[in-house]
């Protein structure tokens, strides 16, 4: 090969051996970068909170119970009195107090109640006002309107009484009517009147003055058989063919539709004993107690209810504001109420800092508890005459609805905890599979520069000898 070709062929090798070193750079690079985000990956991982599974103990406490007669008490603290040394008193107890009412208003299942213009129905039974005690009909009850007494009845238009009224009406003056006429000037506003006389056409007043003007002119008839001085005075009124009538009076009994408010107002007839009407107004007062926030002046309508096992009759309640609630009636009249009734409830009371004393057992546990009672002039006394020492109870409870919780919040935590980390794992796979590849490139790189550099020894090899050869030549030649 000549000289010129072979050192072309070297500087190209030179060249390629750049490239390639070039490249490798890069690809340590890469592999840099990826180490970087591989680190990040697992500080990451290292850095993620493992999910605590929840304790059943930390749901689990103990409670201590004691009996007083009917009532289950249990103790929610015992605080060491600060005073304990001045007044003797150990312990300072709060409690629950728990027991069973067995006479108590409770909610029953809704009734389907129809609204009509005579009251409100279940079927065929009528409700009725609660304390009313009613057991005959309403319509032979009475009820007093403007200080009057009515019988109330009842037809298709509802409850009514007939109240009396005066119609007015007219009829033709009589010749002996227009002998008797009172004639009367009034002023322009008919406030102020002055009888005047008649003499044939000629009207003059009481002193003697002729009347010309009779636009403000009345004319009266008295009666003197009225009783009702209202009513004594008739109106009379010409028409335009010069005849004359006058106001006649006349009572007629007219029917009064009861409002609801009147309703209420009505006194019923009953067969009840006083005792029964009594245990009535116990059930208002403790449905308005605990239904109407102690409003004792609300109302209740009341319907009762045979049992058919034990033949009493069972108390079924309404409030009187729900029935006259008309958004929940259908067009037809029918709607869904609330109903009340007499049942058992479980009632509490808490007690507050109550004096006492508490013993304990060998493994610390406490086995009794003595409340101090009040001397005769009402103060807390440590007088064990006034004590009163109950045995403990000791209880363990657990909280299933609360460590149920806790478990599926644990159950979530867990999932999300595992999916962050398979998360991770995947990305970091990713990059092991990049870095591989890139090693891969770099083996082969570092092949290809191996080979550039053994080519690279002999071709120089080739341009020494090839120098040598020349330099001989020419000294052999000198």
């Amino acid at each position: 090969m000549g000289m010129a070709a072979t050192q072309a062929r070297f500087l190209s090798l030179t060249a390629r051996k750049s490239n390639v070193e070039f490249q490798g750079q890069q690809i340590n690079q890469q592999r840099t970068t990826l180490s970087n985000e591989s680190a990040s990956y697992y500080s990451t991982l290292c850095n993620l909170v493992v999910p605590t599974p929840p304790s059943i103990d930390n749901y689990t406490k103990i409670s201590y119970t004691f009996n007083d007669g009917a009532m289950t008490n249990t103790i929610t603290s015992m605080i060491a009195n600060p005073k304990r040394n001045q007044d003797g008193i150990p312990y300072l107890v709060s409690y629950v107090q728990q027991w069973e009412d067995d006479y108590a208003p409770v909610e029953a299942a809704s009734s389907f109640v129809q609204s009509t213009s005579v009251g409100y129905y279940i079927g065929n039974t009528q409700l009725r006002p609660l304390g009313s005690a009613a057991t005959t009909p309403i319509v032979a009850s009475k009820i007093n309107l403007n200080g009057q007494d009515y019988n109330v009845q009842m037809d298709n238009g509802g409850y009514f009484v007939n109240k009396t009224s005066v119609v007015t009406g007219s009829e033709p003056c009589t010749d002996e009517d227009i002998e008797n006429f009172e004639y009367y000037l009034f002023n322009d506003n008919y406030t102020k009147a002055e009888q005047i006389f008649r003499d044939g056409d000629v009207f003059t007043k009481e002193d003697g003055t002729l009347v010309t003007d009779f636009s403000n002119l009345v004319i009266c008839l008295y009666n003197e058989n009225e009783t009702n001085p209202d009513y004594a005075t008739q109106l009379v009124t010409m028409d335009e063919q010069g005849n004359f009538t006058k106001e006649v009076f006349s009572e007629v009994a007219q029917k009064h539709y009861l409002t609801d408010d009147e309703l209420t107002s009505i006194t019923y007839q009953t067969d009840l004993e006083e005792a029964e009407l009594n245990r009535e107004e116990a059930y208002k007062y403790l449905l308005n107690e605990k239904y109407n926030g102690n409003d004792q002046s609300g109302q209740w309508y009341v319907r009762y209810v045979k049992d058919s096992q034990t033949g009493t009759e069972i108390p079924y309640f309404y409030k009187a504001s729900d029935l006259k609630n008309e958004k929940i009636y259908t067009t037809e009249g029918y709607g869904s109420v609330s109903c009340y009734t007499i049942g058992s409830t479980t009632r509490t009371k808490e007690v507050i800092n109550a004096a006492g004393t508490i013993e304990r057992d060998s493994s610390g546990r406490y086995v009794s508890l003595t409340l101090f009672g009040t001397d005769d002039e009402g103060n807390v006394t440590t007088d064990q005459r006034y004590a009163i020492t109950y045995s403990l109870t000791t209880n363990t409870t657990t909280d299933e609805a609360a460590y149920n919780d806790a478990l599926n919040e644990y159950n979530y935590q867990q999932a999300q905890y595992d999916k962050k980390v398979q998360d991770i794992n995947s990305k970091l796979e990713i990059v092991q599979q990049q870095d591989k590849s890139l090693e891969l490139n770099l083996k082969q790189l570092d092949t290809e520069e191996q080979a550039i550099s053994t080519e690279m020894e002999a071709v120089e090899k080739v341009i020494s000898n090839n120098v040598k050869d020349t330099f001989g030549t020419f000294k052999a030649t000198g």
